[in-house]
């Protein structure tokens, strides 16, 4: 906990890490009060007031149907949180998974690895996504599938070259001259050396998730229709573009904001982990 607590003001006493923490925590605590409360209900339309301007009563304006942008804007923080949080581990477990194989003391299984994710890696999400659809149809777990599946491959690649480096380490063969096994050496000795790579490559994966949502679900492989996110209210919204332009600024403003706050987050935190950066997690 002390450890955390010294990361944490670390990454407060950084500009990007500021801005990082206040805008996740604010899309944190909205996604957690929308669980309970919107000002308006989803489901309510006013025909009588459709494309109307912010003001008192509808903070953000209404859409086409009279329907409250606000309240749908707040409903869809919580499925692209949930959407971000389910594609990081599952990329994060995919790609440590993969480090392992690579850096296996079996040379067939660490060759083959390779060549497997480099001929993996050339896929692009979206095409993934779109031969998930065909069994799954439009769901949240088609963006998960297939974003967490590419980003797992990617973080595979990138980190690999400092996974090799601590598993010929010295350490490491000490480690294994004392009985220790394949897999305590990954975690205890391997992972600990790549995290600062994990942790950026999560960032990034998390931030592309927030885009990728939007453009899948704009194809209509993403979120299903009815159900509250960012990218289904873009994709809404831009068909009317020419009739009320205002109600594109607001989802597209929401993702921009997250993803570079994603993106920052991540380059703060490897600079508040590194103990040769931070002295006194280095003390701690």
């Amino acid at each position: 906990m002390r450890r955390i607590r010294i990361v944490l003001s670390s990454m407060w006493r950084q500009p990007a890490g500021k801005y990082s923490l206040t805008v996740l925590g604010l899309w944190i605590a909205v996604s957690l009060v929308s669980l309970c409360w919107t000002p308006y209900d989803l489901m309510e339309t006013d025909g009588y007031h459709v494309w109307q301007a912010p003001s008192a009563s509808h903070w953000l304006g209404t859409d086409g149907t009279g329907a409250d942008v606000f309240s749908w804007l707040m409903a869809g923080s919580r499925t692209d949180l949930v959407i971000v949080v389910l594609t990081v581990l599952f990329s994060a477990a995919l790609g440590l998974l993969l480090v392992a194989a690579m850096v296996s003391r079996s040379g067939a299984l660490a060759h083959g690895s390779v060549v497997a994710i480099d001929a993996l890696i050339s896929i692009p999400t979206v095409l993934i996504a779109l031969m998930l659809a065909v069994p799954m149809g439009a769901s949240v777990a088609v963006i998960v599938l297939a974003c967490g599946f590419g980003y797992g491959l990617n973080l595979a690649r990138v980190a690999r070259p400092q996974a090799l480096l601590a598993a010929n380490s010295m350490y490491v063969e000490s480690a294994r001259a004392n009985g220790a096994s394949a897999p305590r050496v990954f975690l205890t000795h391997v992972v600990p050396n790549i995290m600062p790579v994990v942790v950026v490559q999560c960032s990034l994966s998390a931030g592309t998730a927030v885009l990728a949502e939007s453009g899948l679900t704009y194809l209509g492989v993403g979120v299903p229709s009815g159900v509250p996110s960012w990218g289904h209210s873009l994709a809404t919204s831009v068909k009317f573009i020419n009739i009320n332009p205002q109600t594109v600024l607001w989802p597209g403003l929401l993702v921009t904001l997250m993803v570079v706050a994603l993106n920052l987050f991540g380059d703060a935190l490897r600079d508040a982990m590194d103990p040769l950066a931070n002295p006194q997690l280095r003390r701690a």
